[in-house]
């Protein structure tokens, strides 16, 4: 992302008035809406994930879209309290949340294990998600760049291996997610890898 590009995110970030604890990582790295940002609940979470990863599994939320940072910081909000109180998770399943309103949110962060894909892939896995459905519509363009900024921003921070693979959740669980639409999209990712 240019140094332009984070500065114009800052700013609309501080308008809206998340954004305040969010970091710029690396030089790459668009803001992440930090936990304390969109009020998560405190994690129970210890099991760390081993990196550099080499895999990230792209999914959908299935519920609810959200297009604008406080749609967003509500639906980051029952995700997480639909995994850590209906489901039982140490807390939120994925790494990261994406937004329709073009930012991410951070759930597990990097370090942290993901409950997102099952035992074979969570513990070697960067888990992604998309909050909404997207089974017959595409996400908004911003949702997709910001995902493929946080990519880069992994690699950028050693989270990920340079030649890491995405895979549609569809490709390691039996599931429709991440929907056909944003299946139809992240096949044609440079990284993707059925």
């Amino acid at each position: 992302m240019s140094r332009l590009c984070a500065l114009l995110a800052w700013a609309l970030l501080a308008l809206q008035g998340l954004g305040e604890g969010a970091t710029e990582d690396e030089a790459c790295c668009g803001p992440i809406v930090p936990r304390r940002e969109w009020r998560a609940l405190a994690s129970e979470c210890a099991q760390e994930l081993k990196l550099p990863a080499r895999y990230v599994v792209v999914s959908h939320t299935a519920g609810g879209h959200c297009d604008t940072p406080a749609s967003c910081l509500q639906q980051a909000q029952n995700v997480q309290h639909y995994h850590a109180r209906t489901l039982g998770y140490c807390d939120v399943a994925y790494n990261f949340l994406i937004g329709e309103d073009g930012l991410v949110y951070e759930g597990r962060g990097w370090k942290i294990k993901g409950d997102h894909s099952g035992p074979t892939w969570n513990p070697r896995a960067i888990g992604i998600t998309f909050m909404g459905n997207f089974m017959e519509r595409s996400p908004h363009p911003r949702a997709i760049r910001a995902a493929k900024s946080l990519l880069a921003c992994g690699v950028a921070r050693g989270a990920l291996l340079p030649n890491y693979e995405v895979k549609g959740h569809r490709d390691v669980q039996q599931t429709l997610s991440p929907g056909d639409r944003l299946y139809d999209i992240i096949q044609e990712w440079p990284h993707y890898r059925e």
